[in-house]
């Protein structure tokens, strides 16, 4: 099972990566733009570098950033890595402590989980919706729907794994601590 884990994590991290590498290269494509326009005379010889055609950069980046936050909060930022405050359950009994997980993983978990079908139904007009410039790229298919679909998937994500950090402390597992490079224990 945790071979299955270790690939998914590899996986989930691939695509971040790539998703960096898109809005990288991307980036790179709007400075060579930009500054490929004013030389006199490019244009001209190859239309295809007209800076007109290329106004779906921007928005390109944008959705890129949008999925690389909310996939990287999904699948690859873990619980130690989060800052928190920890002064009252580090300072009361690991009993107690558990209790506070239980309750704080219970209440992200429903309200994240719960929050799904109202949000859906906010975002029923962004079916309707076509982004500004990314059918350039993708053609007219593509939706604002389709740019924030992310979210979905971030909500049941981080909804069912506050869940489960519930159901592990109410059966006595406490969640790893981080430890810092010089061995010490972290912040949980």
């Amino acid at each position: 099972m945790t071979d299955i884990l270790r690939m998914l994590r590899r996986l989930s991290e691939a695509v971040a990566a790539l998703f960096m590498f898109l809005i990288f290269a991307t980036f790179i494509v709007q400075v060579a733009i930009r500054y490929g326009a004013r030389l006199d005379g490019l244009v001209a010889v190859l239309p295809f570098l007209n800076p007109d055609h290329f106004g779906w950069t921007l928005e390109f980046c944008l959705a890129l950033w949008v999925w690389l936050i909310f996939w990287g909060n999904a699948f690859i930022v873990r619980r130690q890595d989060h800052v928190t405050f920890d002064i009252l359950s580090e300072s009361v009994p690991r009993p107690v402590a558990r209790i506070f997980l239980v309750i704080t993983g219970l209440a992200v978990g429903i309200g994240l989980l719960a929050s799904i079908e109202p949000t859906w139904g906010r975002f029923a007009i962004l079916r309707i919706k076509q982004t500004a410039t990314l059918s350039d790229l993708f053609g007219d298919w593509i939706r604002m729907r389709d740019v924030y679909m992310i979210y979905f998937v971030f909500l049941v994500a981080v909804g069912l794994r506050s869940l489960w950090l519930a159901v592990q402390a109410i059966r006595g597992r406490e969640p790893k601590a981080a430890t810092t490079p010089d061995g010490a224990g972290g912040n949980e």
